[in-house]
């Protein structure tokens, strides 16, 4: 009898420290958006500022692939007729329009993504 007291008691000690944490954590803020107003950070929800991240981060990315289009482009028009120098601007132009459309696909893929966790998880947007 003695045995099983002392196995029981273990049992309760260790299941009340494996709930412990999510006991306290249901009082505090998940995210961490005290801290920041602790320390006069910003308020703004860590999930917004990555999607805000990865958006501009795509915005770069979409701006050079329509950069080297451009540069495809005027090489073309500045050929005079070469060959090698045309077929040098197909190659640039057929690569800037694959990436752009690579870059367009991620960044309409990630909207969905991010639009569908936030909506999910309930924060206002």
């Amino acid at each position: 009898m003695k045995k099983f007291a002392i196995f029981f008691a273990s049992i309760l000690c260790a299941v009340s420290f494996m709930a412990l944490p999510a006991i306290v954590g249901a009082q505090t803020d998940v995210f961490g958006l005290e801290y920041g107003a602790a320390t006069g950070l910003g308020q703004q929800d860590p999930r917004e500022t990555a999607a805000n991240i990865i958006r501009a981060a795509l915005g770069i990315l979409g701006i050079v692939a329509v950069v080297i289009v451009l540069w495809g482009g005027i090489m073309w028009m500045t050929a005079g007729g070469s060959e090698d120098k045309v077929g040098k601007a197909k190659k640039i132009l057929f690569s800037g329009i694959i990436g752009l459309i690579i870059i367009l696909s991620a960044f309409a893929l990630t909207q969905f993504v991010i639009n569908q966790l936030i909506g999910a998880t309930g924060a206002q947007v």
